[in-house]
């Protein structure tokens, strides 16, 4: 009787099912995210863009909010990681719609709209203590965890929690600026990646290693 394994296709034309909403159990961080953004007052950020619709197309606020806000809960301030993992990560795929906006429009979102993000940040922080979301319960600020609880915290403190962070955020992204310059940091490692390995070579008679 022949070994019996699961198929491992990678050859497969669709790797993933073609719904955005099948991609993620529906308990998941991102579309409690998702849906708190959604029923949030988002003028302010929309109001900032033309209304004649002329000019280049910039990504949907409400896409960059989520974003970002989703990325500061998992403890995320780099946003050349957060532009990685809008390729890499499902969870961060589904939130962006399968678009890769790059760091440095992730980095002007932010700094256009800082005031916005700390305010909105600070009341999903407050629902997520609500809702009981253990994964967002411990917020790092500066190395201290403080476990968000609506027992312990108002409001205000979770908008001043979201600023603190919002903070990290500038000073990671400067540091990186200086360090990597106009790139997103890992392209050697791609250019690594993209090196032709040398052919396995076997010799007759003898089977491969593993």
């Amino acid at each position: 009787m022949p070994q019996n394994f699961l198929g491992c296709d990678r050859e497969q034309v669709l790797l993933m099912p073609a719904s955005l909403r099948e991609w993620l159990p529906q308990n998941h961080l991102a579309w409690f995210v998702l849906e708190a953004v959604e029923r949030m007052d988002l003028s302010a950020f929309y109001g900032a863009y033309r209304a004649d619709g002329h000019g280049r197309a910039a990504h949907e606020p409400a896409m960059m909010v989520g974003l970002l806000i989703y990325a500061y809960a998992r403890g995320q301030r780099s946003s050349r990681r957060i532009e990685r993992s809008c390729i890499e990560d499902v969870a961060y795929r589904v939130i962006a719609a399968n678009q890769v906006p790059d760091h440095t429009t992730i980095a002007r979102f932010r700094q256009r709209h800082e005031d916005a993000i700390a305010s909105l940040f600070g009341d999903v922080l407050g629902l997520c203590a609500d809702a009981g979301l253990c994964e967002v319960g411990l917020v790092a600020v500066d190395g201290t965890k403080m476990r968000a609880s609506a027992s312990q915290h108002a409001n205000r403190d979770y908008e001043q929690i979201a600023r603190e962070i919002l903070e990290q955020a500038d000073k990671v992204g400067a540091q990186e600026d200086e360090q990597f310059g106009d790139g997103r940091g890992d392209e050697a490692a791609a250019r690594a990646c993209d090196v032709k390995r040398p052919r396995l070579m076997v010799s007759r008679g003898q089977a491969p290693a593993g």
